[in-house]
């Protein structure tokens, strides 16, 4: 039980890890995907920001490249053997934190590993954790016309079928204008 006044937080696959995945995704697909991209990325999904060097930027970018068929897979059978295959490959070794600004919670890889390493991890079993909860209805490609971008949905409703606001707007406006012309 956590300490008398705290709330217990349960971190489950609402993590930053699962749109840290997604916003890489994006970045390598043909966002911006340059080194301070890269570090952006990481300092607004909660991860050690500081410790990225320019020389990772290729194993994140790879690791983009590594996850964009888990969002565009249509059977929960194809992205379970992508993330059963990866989880063979990255190195983990899950044990308890208990660090700001989270709290007690879990990380995935060693101890001593490098952040590429941690953020492969983490990312790799958010994704895990979602699809065990949810299966494939909150991730998947943006469904704006020409959009290639992938989202994932961590809200309480799980609706989401784009991958911002601006590609639902534009899709929204689209079918109301063809309404009208109807």
């Amino acid at each position: 039980m956590p300490p008398e006044g705290t709330a217990m937080r349960i971190t489950g696959y609402k993590s930053h890890g699962v749109a840290a995945a997604a916003a890489l995704v994006n970045a390598v697909i043909g966002g911006d995907d340059s080194a301070d991209a890269l570090r952006r990325i990481l300092r607004e999904n909660e991860f050690f920001w500081e410790e990225f060097r320019d020389s990772d930027a290729e194993e994140f970018r790879v690791w983009g490249r590594t996850l964009r068929p888990f969002f565009q897979a249509d059977r929960v059978e194809d992205a379970m053997a992508l993330l059963n295959g990866l989880m063979l490959q990255i190195p983990m070794h899950p044990h308890l934190s208990d660090h700001e600004p989270h709290g007690l919670h879990m990380h995935y890889a060693p101890p001593s590993s490098r952040l590429p390493d941690r953020f492969r991890a983490t990312t790799l079993m958010k994704l895990a954790e979602l699809i065990v909860e949810h299966g494939l209805s909150r991730t998947g490609v943006c469904a704006a016309d020409g959009c290639v971008r992938v989202y994932a949905d961590t809200s309480r409703a799980g609706r989401r079928r784009f991958c911002s606001e601006p590609c639902a707007n534009r899709t929204n406006v689209a079918a109301f204008r063809a309404r009208r012309r109807g």
